[in-house]
């Protein structure tokens, strides 16, 4: 025994030590003040104590894993109470992913109260204190070493930097890092937590990481919880959101769709090609066929071809009558009577007519007293029950209008770049020219004059005030201004606030700034600064909305600073809205005239859209009064036939020709008269579109009644009334085919749903058809009149003045034209040789434009809709070169959804037990494939942060424990206590009741330092909650689109955030329910119409071309054929617009599909005379016929249309608005051209190859009629 003993006793001093040392304490307690109210910890090097039993409820709160034994700790009260405040920060954004938090806390607690600190932790520097109420002398620890494992560090940083601070659309740890979550890691997370710079730390922690001990230091590692664990049985692993582990591989964007294509070469012109030349082997096989069966035939090409073997050869049209000829015959002879009738009337009766149309006219044009013209884009855009309407109106319902904004995009060209040298040390950090200090004061002052410009509306005062959007309204009256300036609360002072000494500074704007960018709703920059980064105004600034022209996130690299001035819209109150206009005009003008070397601004006002377009308007109403006026003239001079220049005034038909014009333009104002009166507003569309469409269809139809009058012959006995009358029945019937034709089809365009078509369709069929009664009755009178006048040798305009007699009376006579069409042009055209040249470009032409049909864009490029000298123009150019950032997009669930139950939270929330095909999960997915779905950020989730904020950990929910009142975190009173308990069951979420019961406290809140989650500022206005307080309305979930920059872009934006919201819908069960998830952005509205675009243009020229048909079948006596070869010319026209169109750049939107419409309807004009004419010729062939229907209406149709239209649509090129020159001159002149050279080229052509063989009935009628009279031979032609 005697010899164990020692042997014993030596042990237990040896092990002694060892105990000693794993139970030893480096502090205890708190001391001296290290800066502000942060103090420095008390060095004590004994063992742990006891802690007080006031403390128990705190340890249990903050370090559970210490409350054991008699709970004795290297740390008192106070220090727990410092400690929970110090981890109020991190736990608003952290605690989201349980796991990520208990790593942190573990930290937190073993560096402040493990009963072993001995073991990890080194104090290097330490200074007496006295304490002033003991005067008792204690050592401050001023410097401390930190062992942490590597392996621990590492654990705790991959648990927590996936989790998201949903308020602020950034990562957590970028807000708690010091720097870009992307450049955060495991190490400098925890240095600068550690750091006393960054406000929190009272005093400087130098963490030193290693697995292994040093300097005989065993680190502090812990057991740490992986994301995708459970901390204990109550909570589960963290959600997919705040985990990628939890998510699984990210997901991938479907592949982009294989382009079509045959031997590398795009597969439409492949196909096209090789389409085109089969059709010419087939067609010129056929064509020498038939040449080698004429050789067989003929002793000599040259050898005059007798009749009855051109007759074979040119598809004669011999054979019996079919059973329609008789009836074609017959309404055929039934409206030449009906029509030689009323026009020999008329001219017998023309004061009684004239009398009553003028009398028509002025009842329907007396609408315009009520007319009202449409400017809001919304109404020009968008059905009014189309998806993104209603979605619309709906949103403007529960949460307000869209804001209007007013917006300045600012450069400083005279700048350059400069660099900045962080202190102590770090890399240098290159600064972009708009954020030198000089240029900021500069821009601040300019902000600054904005917010003071005063307007005056209805002699009051307006300010930006009193219109602006606060969202913490009454509590905090500052309006929301998106600036870098808000970075600095807007002050100068602020800007210039630096700390240094007289060698170095060590903060100063530039720290500030790199902070803010990567915490913009941070209250403290935990710089030596400590100054706020939140707005003025409530909310959070972020970087990408103030700041352009960077690259990557490299915010300190921007060249240009953008400052958004948001303002309450008021669609629904007149007078609120005119208040703000008033405002927005004063700040235009402002603008307009700052003068500011440095500074390059570029800007835009809500309104300026509208005033440019006013402006564009009324600057190019002298060029449209111009390309007018050059048609007017051409048709007063163009419908008189001058023999001689002593008869010019006899002879000319200026009188006739302005009496003519006036009838077009009078039809125009009795169709806006007549919808006037009904109520339907105009559209700029409309007032400029339809002058244009019935001068052609009028025009044309003037010069063939005029100009077959001329070289009519007045029979043997016949008078004057009868022989108005014979002609009009000739030419009637062909007017009245290409008047109803349009009309008809201009009326069935009116079923689209694009409000643009609808309208235009509508007011064009009225005057058209208007503008046919208007000729057939008022111009017929005035036509006896005017030949009346010339027959007593009258001069024309002055017709009381009598002119030189010529002896000869009026006689018939040709025009040079009429001449030059029958006698060279017909013939030429006609040639054997020419015809199959003529149908290979057409055909070849028609293959082109079909290959590119797919390949014309949709859209419409909003810059088009600004002059070339607007401010506007500049602004877009600077968007599309700085921004950064797209349109805002909200997710709304619509009213009737539980969020009170946890079933219906799960369906929506992003967090802790959330689904992983939640709403905000889907967002949040689809915001990492932003390249395809154009989401840019991950959503604003007001229930995730409303859970993170009623937590009984955090501070920020507490009431009045006497009256349940909210009490605000920055409130010091011990009679606010927490919402909610801190027991397991408290810390679950809230449902039924309670939930109920603290959210509206939740929107009531504002941020503050103790508390950054008060949801006032950020979801005010996202949250219905419904009148009695007992459930939640509809509600909204805010992100950000990508840039977007193209009609295509915004598109395909629109249409992928239709596609999530879909799958959100149908993943929470919503399908067929009354209340469904759908995206809004304030762009939606007028990007909708293009989702349909191919739809509704196939509808609209498919419609139109069908009544086409239809009216031709039945106006031209069941002569289907001629129906279908009219339509098909038609239909070729229509395709070669779009070939032009992709020529020429025009994209296809509304008002080229207007375009296009009126293009069919002109069509109509070029093809449907030509083929009425070849239709009752009674010549023997085919090609004779042609040649008849060419001589006799191809000079009308080309100086009735051609020449009219040519003169002033070529004046359009000059116009200053770029839409006139791309959607007016250029598709104007495209379908006049296309529509002259198929009309009067390749219609006739055709017609000669395989149009409709003769009506025998119809021929036999004719020859009857004119049996033995002079009309008899111009028959033969």
């Amino acid at each position: 025994m005697s010899a164990r003993g020692p042997v014993l006793g030596l042990l237990l001093l040896l092990l002694c030590p060892a105990q000693m040392f794993s139970q030893s304490c480096v502090w205890y307690g708190e001391c001296g003040i290290a800066s502000g109210d942060k103090r420095y910890n008390c060095r004590y090097s004994g063992p742990p104590k006891p802690l007080p039993e006031d403390g128990y409820d705190l340890v249990q709160e903050l370090c559970p894993g210490f409350f054991f034994g008699n709970v004795s700790l290297c740390c008192d009260v106070q220090q727990l109470r410092t400690l929970k405040d110090n981890l109020q920060l991190p736990l608003q954004f952290l605690s989201r992913c349980p796991s990520c938090f208990y790593n942190l806390m573990n930290l937190f607690c073993e560096l402040t109260c493990s009963p072993r600190q001995g073991q990890f932790l080194n104090v290097t520097a330490t200074e007496d204190y006295v304490d002033p109420s003991t005067n008792q002398t204690k050592t401050n620890v001023k410097e401390l070493e930190y062992y942490v494992g590597e392996s621990f560090a590492n654990a705790m940083y991959n648990a927590c930097r996936d989790v998201e601070a949903p308020s602020s659309n950034e990562k957590a740890l970028g807000l708690l890092c010091g720097r870009e979550a992307e450049a955060c890691n495991a190490t400098n997370w925890i240095e600068y937590m550690f750091n006393k710079n960054n406000g929190q730390a009272p005093f400087t922690i130098t963490p030193v990481f290693s697995d292994l001990p040093v300097h005989e230091m065993e680190p502090m590692n812990n057991a740490t919880k992986g994301c995708d664990e459970a901390v204990d049985e109550v909570t589960g692993p963290c959600s997919c959101q705040d985990c990628s582990v939890v998510c699984g591989p990210k997901p991938q964007p479907p592949p982009p769709p294989v382009p079509w294509r045959i031997l590398g070469v795009d597969a439409m012109y492949v196909i096209m090609w090789s389409t085109y030349m089969a059709f010419l082997l087939v067609f010129f096989g056929a064509f020498f066929a038939v040449w080698c069966y004429r050789k067989r035939y003929f002793v000599s090409e040259y050898t005059p071809i007798d009749g009855n073997i051109a007759f074979s050869i040119n598809a004669s049209d011999r054979g019996g009558l079919s059973c329609c000829d008789p009836l074609s015959a017959a309404f055929e002879a039934r409206l030449q009577r009906l029509f030689a009738r009323w026009g020999s009337f008329c001219v017998r009766h023309p004061g009684c007519v004239v009398f009553f149309s003028v009398a028509f006219i002025a009842a329907c044009s007396s609408g315009l007293v009520f007319v009202q013209v449409t400017t809001n884009p919304v109404d020009l855009w968008s059905a009014p029950g189309s998806q993104a309407r209603r979605e619309k109106e709906y949103f403007d319902m529960h949460f307000g209008p869209f804001f209007r904004t007013e917006q300045l995009i600012i450069r400083a060209p005279r700048t350059p770049p400069h660099m900045y040298e962080p202190y102590p040390a770090g890399a240098d950090v290159p600064f972009g020219p708009p954020l030198a200090i000089d240029i900021l004061h500069q821009v601040l002052d300019l902000q600054t004059a904005i917010e003071n410009i005063t307007a005056s509306y209805n002699n009051e005062t307006v300010t930006l005030q009193d219109i602006c959007l606060a969202p913490l309204s009454p509590y905090n009256k500052n309006c929301t201004i998106l600036s870098v300036l808000n970075y600095f609360q807007n002050s100068h002072s602020v800007l210039d606030h630096e700390v240094g000494d007289d060698f170095f500074v060590y903060a100063d704007y530039h720290t500030h700034f790199l902070y803010c960018v990567r915490a913009p709703a941070s209250l403290n920059d935990t710089s030596l600064l400590h100054d706020p980064c939140l707005g003025t105004f409530g909310g959070p600034v972020f970087p990408w909305l103030v700041l352009g022209g960077y690259d990557d996130q490299n915010y300190n690299n921007a060249t240009a600073l953008v400052i958004t001035f948001p303002v309450n819209n008021y669609y629904n109150d007149t007078e609120k809205l005119q208040r703000a206009q008033a405002w927005e005009k004063e700040f235009i003008n402002f603008v307009k005239n700052y003068k500011n070397r440095n500074l390059t601004i570029s800007f835009k006002a809500e309104r300026s859209i509208e005033d440019e377009l006013n402006r564009e308007s009324n600057s190019d109403i002298f060029t449209v009064l111009i390309s007018y006026g050059i048609m007017f003239l051409y048709i007063s001079i163009a419908l008189g036939h001058i023999k001689s220049c002593s008869r010019f005034l006899v002879d000319s038909k200026i009188s006739l020709g302005i009496a003519g014009i006036l009838i077009v333009l009078s039809s125009v104002a009795c169709s806006l008269g007549i919808f006037s009166y009904i109520g339907i507003p105009l559209t700029l569309i409309v007032i400029e579109v339809i002058p244009f469409l019935v001068l052609a269809v009028g025009v044309d139809n003037i010069f063939i009644l005029v100009q077959t009058y001329q070289r009519d012959e007045r029979l043997q006995g016949e008078t004057l009334d009868q022989q108005v009358g014979r002609v009009l029945g000739e030419v009637a019937p062909s007017m009245f085919l290409s008047s109803f034709s349009e009309t008809v089809a201009f009326f069935l365009g009116g079923l689209s749903v694009m409000p643009a078509v609808h309208t235009f369709s509508l007011f064009a069929g009225t005057a058209v058809f208007i503008d046919f009664l208007l000729q057939v009755t008022c111009f017929v009178s005035l036509l006896g009149l005017d030949v009346k006048r010339q027959e007593k040798n009258r001069l024309d305009v002055l017709c009381c003045a009598v002119g030189a007699a010529d002896g000869a009376g009026i006689q018939a006579s040709e025009s040079c034209l009429f001449r030059f069409f029958r006698n060279a042009y017909a013939p030429l055209l006609l040639k054997d040789w020419m015809r199959p040249l003529v149908v290979a470009v057409f055909v070849g032409v028609l293959s082109f434009s079909i290959a590119v049909l797919n390949k014309v864009e949709i859209g419409l490029d909003q810059s088009l809709s600004m002059p070339d000298d607007s401010y506007v123009t500049d602004y877009f150019q600077s968007l599309s070169r700085y921004l950064h950032a797209g349109p805002p997009v909200y997710f709304v669930v619509e009213e009737g959804h539980d969020y009170t139950s946890l079933k219906g939270q799960n369906m929506v929330c992003g967090g802790l037990g959330c689904s992983n095909d939640s709403l905000v999960q889907q967002i949040f997915s689809a915001a990492q494939l932003d390249n395809y779905t154009r989401i840019g950020f991950a959503p604003s989730s007001w229930i995730d942060d409303y859970f993170d904020w009623v937590k009984p950990q955090s501070s920020c929910c507490r009431v009045y424990n006497s009256t349940d009142r909210f009490c605000n975190a920055s409130v010091v009173d011990p009679a606010c206590v927490r919402c909610r308990p801190l027991t397991p069951e408290g810390k679950q979420r809230p449902q039924g009741a309670d939930f109920m019961r603290f959210l509206p406290m939740f929107l009531s809140d504002n941020p503050n330092p103790r508390c950054g989650k008060g949801g006032h500022a950020a979801y005010g206005a996202a949250v219905n909650i419904l009148g009695n307080g007992t459930g939640v309305g509809a509600t909204y979930f805010m992100t950000y689109h990508t840039v977007l920059q193209t009609s295509a872009d915004f598109i395909d934006a629109m249409e992928k955030a239709r596609l999530i919201a879909n799958s959100i819908t149908r993943t929470m069960g919503l399908e067929g329910s009354d209340h469904r998830v759908f995206p809004y952005s304030v762009f939606y509205v007028f990007y909708e119409q293009y989702l349909t675009m191919v739809d509704d243009t196939i509808f609209n020229l498919s419609v139109s071309l069908g009544a086409i048909f239809l009216v031709t079948v039945v106006l031209l006596g069941c002569e289907l054929w001629s129906a279908v070869i009219m339509c098909v010319t038609i239909a070729m026209i229509l395709v070669n617009m779009f070939g032009v169109m992709w020529l020429w750049g025009i994209s296809l939107n509304a008002v080229s599909l207007v375009n296009l419409v009126m293009s069919c309807g002109i069509s109509v004009e070029f093809c449907s005379h030509i083929t009425r004419a070849f239709t009752v010729s009674t010549k023997g062939s085919r090609v004779e016929r042609a040649e008849e229907a060419l001589s006799h209406m191809g000079s009308s149709v080309f100086s009735g249309i051609t020449l009219t239209k040519f003169g002033g649509i070529v004046v359009l090129a000059f116009a200053k608005s770029q839409i006139f020159q791309i959607f007016y001159f250029r598709m104007y002149l495209a379908m006049v051209l296309l529509g002259a050279t198929h009309g009067l080229i390749f219609l006739p052509v055709l017609l000669s190859y395989i149009g409709p063989s003769i009506n025998k009935a119809r021929s036999l009628t004719t020859q009857e009629r004119y049996k033995g009279t002079e009309r008899e031979q111009l028959l033969s032609f």
